[in-house]
């Protein structure tokens, strides 16, 4: 079945993204540094470092997402409520940015987007946890397990 490489792509995809991340916004931080640049009053200081820390912690999550991905791969089950949580804000992440970038940066980065957002989703519908199933209820009208009904 292709779930298993289909998940250990997507993790691998994500690693690659979030150091693409974290390198992008090291160099904003630079440039906005090293040009003095302030927006609204900010100090150059305060941008570059929000450009760091922003970079920072998107791919600590982008990160952390891509080790779940993985885990899910390599063990091949169903991921907990929190590790599908974490897919699912992803997933969410990217559909936003891929509708932003269309606009702001084209229909490459789009595809990009809409591919990483297809694998996502496609984890998440062929990683479903089985629930056991619910007995029946007894047909003769007696408590379920076989116990006789209470008079």
């Amino acid at each position: 079945m292709l779930r298993r490489p289909i998940a250990i792509v997507a993790a691998l995809i994500l690693f690659a993204e979030a150091c693409a991340v974290v390198l992008v916004n090291w160099v904003l931080g630079k440039v906005a540094d090293n040009q003095h640049m302030s927006m609204a009053g900010l100090e150059p200081d305060a941008i570059s470092t929000g450009a760091w820390v922003a970079g920072a912690l998107f791919g600590i999550f982008l990160a952390a997402c891509g080790i779940v991905l993985l885990i899910i791969g390599v063990r091949d089950r169903a991921p907990g409520r929190f590790a599908r949580i974490a897919v699912i804000a992803c997933a969410v992440v990217h559909g936003v940015l891929g509708a932003l970038t269309v606009g702001l940066v084209g229909w490459a980065a789009f595809g990009y987007l809409m591919v990483v957002l297809a694998l996502l989703v496609f984890v998440l519908l062929t990683y479903v946890k089985e629930r056991p199933e619910p007995e029946p209820e007894p047909k003769d009208g007696g408590a379920p397990g076989g116990a006789p009904a209470a008079a």
